[in-house]
């Protein structure tokens, strides 16, 4: 099982600590925020991980390593200066042959309450080529931009002025794509986000849902690390 986290942007908002530091290395109490992470991808059982790179990507790659502290298997993928995107990123990695026949896909600042195998066995069960997570937001943590009914993101769309009653969803930050969905829907060598081809697929009814019971966070803003590192407080005193 394979994860694919895309951690390849400046992360300028969260300037200047990221001038020096990639954003997916922050310290959240205390420790790098990819420690987090693969604790996490490794102990649902997530063998295999490939890490898209940009900015200060070789201080990502001096610190994770080949993975065997976690168990994992972890290669890279570099865009160098020349950003392509979130979509352009996973076509790069399917060019350079590190993508598996399917695989996950995670923000490197986004810090998810999902067991990410169970995803990736629910996108195996379904007909669509690809699967987003999704939570019943109704617009408390961010927009909501997800129409979500019988198991299948209905419609899927960013920057609406006027939002339909029935879009309560937000996309949850994990998804699952079945690799010849990027072979054949983003060209090489262009600057591509995955928001367009998710909406597309929507339209199409080729795009699984899996929906969430607990929020997400994230690390890319001062206030985002701020509430997560108060929730991970708040669950080690419960566990003391």
């Amino acid at each position: 099982m394979q994860c694919v986290i895309l951690a390849g942007g400046v992360g300028s908002r969260m300037w200047p600590e990221t001038r020096t530091v990639p954003k997916t290395l922050l310290p959240v109490q205390g420790r790098p925020f990819a420690q987090w992470q693969l604790d996490w991808l490794a102990g649902a059982g997530i063998e295999s991980v490939v890490y898209c790179l940009g900015f200060l990507g070789d201080d990502v790659r001096a610190f994770v390593g080949d993975g065997s502290r976690w168990g994992l298997s972890v290669t890279y993928v570099d865009e160098g200066d020349q950003l392509r995107g979130t979509a352009g990123a996973l076509r790069l990695a399917h060019d350079e042959g590190a993508l598996q026949d399917d695989f996950l896909v995670l923000y490197g600042d986004s810090w998810l309450q999902v067991d990410p195998a169970a995803v990736l066995r629910a996108a195996r069960s379904r007909p669509e080529p690809a699967l987003m997570t999704v939570y019943s937001n109704d617009s408390q943590w961010d927009t909501s931009n997800v129409i979500f009914a019988d198991g299948r993101v209905a419609r899927y769309a960013k920057g609406l002025v006027e939002r339909p009653a029935d879009m309560r969803w937000i996309d949850y930050g994990l998804m699952v794509f079945r690799r010849d969905v990027i072979a054949e829907r983003v060209a090489p060598v262009v600057v591509q986000d995955l928001a367009p081809l998710c909406t597309a697929l929507a339209d199409e009814g080729s795009l699984a849902g899996f929906e969430v019971s607990d929020r997400f966070y994230e690390i890319g803003s001062v206030d985002g690390r701020r509430d997560l590192e108060q929730f991970l407080r708040g669950r080690t005193a419960q566990a003391t």
